[in-house]
């Protein structure tokens, strides 16, 4: 894969994991003491544990989100539960991240994030010939994605260093000027 290619799916990947840190830290504050905690070997996304335990209040709980937050994420497409996933080697890990993203561009607030993934193709023969081979090497990818920003902040000015520092070095390795 070229450094072009990596782009798209660093780039992606890394705006993923900020909007769910921040969707789950407005989470956190609107459900208060029932958001979930969980113990530090459960690998689970706390967001998934409230919803599999408040399945009624779930609507409810989107609708108030979209008001605040502007957007919604179910726990599934959250960017903890895609790099376990990834971590598990988990055979639905391409699946669940076509289904999020869609989810994302399409229902997560009328079209706020219309095309906003359309640059990554996660199923391009550069992953792989087949499924199984393209969900292998997505599982590779970002669990060490996921390893490299573990302790990355999703503070927005941080993160806004950051993306545009990426974009720099993407432009400087491909001869091109980052503005």
């Amino acid at each position: 894969m070229n450094a072009d290619d990596f782009r798209d799916y660093m780039l992606s990947f890394l705006f993923l994991r900020y909007l769910s840190d921040n969707y789950e830290t407005a989470a956190q504050k609107e459900l208060g003491a029932d958001y979930p905690q969980l113990a530090d070997d459960d690998k689970r996304a706390p967001l998934s544990v409230w919803y599999a335990e408040n399945a009624a209040d779930a609507a409810e709980f989107e609708k108030q989100m979209r008001r605040k937050v502007h957007y919604v994420i179910e726990p599934q497409h959250l960017w903890s539960s895609i790099a376990e996933l990834a971590r598990t080697q988990h055979d639905n890990l391409l699946r669940t991240l076509e289904q999020g993203f869609k989810y994302i561009e399409n229902q997560s607030f009328e079209s706020t994030f219309q095309g906003l993934f359309s640059e990554i193709n996660l199923n391009s023969e550069k992953l792989g010939k087949n499924y199984p081979e393209r969900n292998a090497k997505l599982c590779t990818i970002i669990s060490k994605i996921a390893q490299g920003i573990a302790g990355f902040s999703t503070n927005t000015d941080t993160l806004g260093d950051a993306y545009e520092y990426l974009i720099g070095q993407f432009a400087a390795g491909s001869g091109k000027k980052s503005r």
